[in-house]
């Protein structure tokens, strides 16, 4: 049976934790003095009335979870933090339709980076703030999160790890999960500042180098610019925003140890680590040349261009510094390709995960080899690790999963009058938090305020199935879930 009562005590903690993050934002509505300060006052009172209710729900609640609790807690935090997520844009009148404000609150806490905004420059900066602030909390996890600072709170917190971590292998880096979090919370941390400094180096704004910092850490994509980073002119600000968007593409546990231990030799070493290079030098150079034969781009800006978009979308940041709906269309299927791929597993990035595509095409390898020697026991090996065969089965669930998922809502999306390029863009867009999408309708540089209600809808929980990996979500909905036993 499910333990209610601790259900609505973390419920509770974590929109207390929800209207300390609007308390910063309120700071910086305070700080500029301009017209949002009312919309997250009446906010952070409203979020903490109903935590308080909450916590006194659950106030004699045990810290006994089970792992259904731990998958019911999770997909409820992302649900619960984006509905009251939406209260400074709702009561201050800047996104007055809700399925708009909850969809825009969604992409931000997935990190999606999807907007139904076409103008953001318009946007008070408290209201700014709060957009990209609610990515880089949403970047390694708000549960993640909570294990880092209140480990007390969260005793199934190993349950609700595996609930909310991304990737098919788990590594801890200490026996303790909450010192694990920890570590992980400062890598995430240094890497913010050490971006934000950089951007400020080059002349950017304060406010801008934090924003841009945190989205491009969190690989969000929420810019306080319409024209992304593409505003600034600068080749060095690009060069530094792929950077950073490559480098949190990858698994934050051989960062850290790279980082704070000084283990350069685990990360080269990495196989799901070289894939991800070589997909992105290889995609990379392949736009490159389309762009310099077909668009007549420079070498040097075409290298530029191209290394940018496709770091964008394979960590699935959505930033952008180039307009790619006017490249050739054999580069959307570079683009799309890497919507799909993804990060590293353990990263900030969604999508389907370099990890597992390297494992399909062992499998697929193995399929041949096993051809030709069907008596022959095949092991499938990842580093040091043997794939066991419910990991293989696991990983052909998912895929297929992943791809029912995907014809079933670009067929909705057709349905619906989106043109067949966008439907299926904005299918892979959403469930791989990507943001940008490929088309003429809805481009990578316009927004998605032109979409029906009930698709932003199908977007929004396509976001938060791709955030926690599509099983964590659907098997709340399986009739064994809801069984006693």
């Amino acid at each position: 049976m499910l333990n209610l009562k601790l259900l609505s005590k973390i419920l509770g903690s974590l929109l207390f934790l929800e209207s300390l993050f609007m308390l910063v934002c309120l700071g910086i509505a305070l700080l500029y003095g301009e017209d949002d300060v009312p919309a997250f006052l009446i906010s952070i009172l409203t979020t903490q009335l109903a935590a308080y209710i909450l916590r006194y729900t659950g106030r004699n609640a045990n810290n006994n979870m089970s792992r259904k609790d731990s998958f019911l807690v999770v997909t409820l935090t992302w649900v619960v933090f984006s509905l009251f997520g939406t209260l400074p844009y709702i009561v201050g009148g800047y996104i007055p339709n809700f399925t708009n404000a909850y969809f825009e609150t969604m992409s931000g806490f997935t990190t999606t980076g999807a907007t139904i905004l076409d103008d953001v420059e318009h946007l008070p900066h408290g209201i700014l703030f709060w957009r990209t602030f609610s990515q880089w909390i949403g970047g390694l996890g708000i549960v993640f999160f909570t294990i880092a600072v209140l480990p007390s709170m969260v005793g199934g917190s190993v349950k609700v790890f595996s609930a909310e971590t991304t990737g098919p292998i788990k590594t801890k880096l200490h026996p303790r999960l909450s010192t694990s979090a920890q570590s992980l919370w400062v890598v995430f941390l240094i890497l913010t500042i050490i971006c934000g400094a950089t951007f400020k180096l080059l002349g950017m704004g304060w406010f801008d180098c934090i924003n841009y910092s945190m989205t491009t850490i969190a690989t969000g994509g929420f810019a306080t610019h319409n024209d992304s980073i593409e505003f600034f002119n600068s080749p060095a600000m690009e060069y530094v925003s792929t950077f950073f968007c490559f480098l949190s593409g990858i698994n934050f546990i051989l960062l850290y140890r790279m980082m704070l231990k000084g283990d350069v030799k685990s990360l080269l070493n990495n196989a799901e680590v070289k894939f991800y290079i070589l997909c992105t030098t290889v995609f990379t150079l392949f736009i490159m040349i389309m762009l310099v034969v077909n668009n007549g781009y420079g070498a040097e800006k075409a290298f530029r261009c191209a290394i940018y978009q496709v770091v964008s979308f394979i960590t699935t940041t959505g930033l952008f510094n180039d307009d790619a709906a006017k490249w050739p269309h054999v580069t959307w299927i570079i683009l799309a390709v890497c919507m799909f791929i993804g990060g590293c597993a353990g990263s900030t990035s969604g999508g389907f995960k370099s990890v597992r595509c390297l494992m399909l095409i062992k499998v697929v390898r193995n399929e041949f080899r096993q051809l030709l020697h069907p008596r022959a026991v095949l092991p499938l090996r990842f580093g040091d690790i043997n794939v066991s065969m419910q990991r293989r089965v696991t990983l052909l669930a998912f895929l297929t999963v992943y791809c029912i998922m995907c014809i079933f809502c670009a067929f909705v999306m057709v349905a619906a009058g989106v043109d067949n390029t966008n439907a299926i863009t904005i299918t892979i867009s959403t469930l791989s938090n990507v943001g940008p999408t490929l088309g003429t309708e809805i481009g990578p540089t316009m927004s998605w305020d032109d979409l029906p209600d009930f698709a932003k809808w199908i977007c929004a929980v396509l976001m938060l199935m791709g955030r926690l990996e599509i099983f964590s979500v659907l098997i709340i909905f399986t009739p064994s879930f809801w069984k006693d036993k």
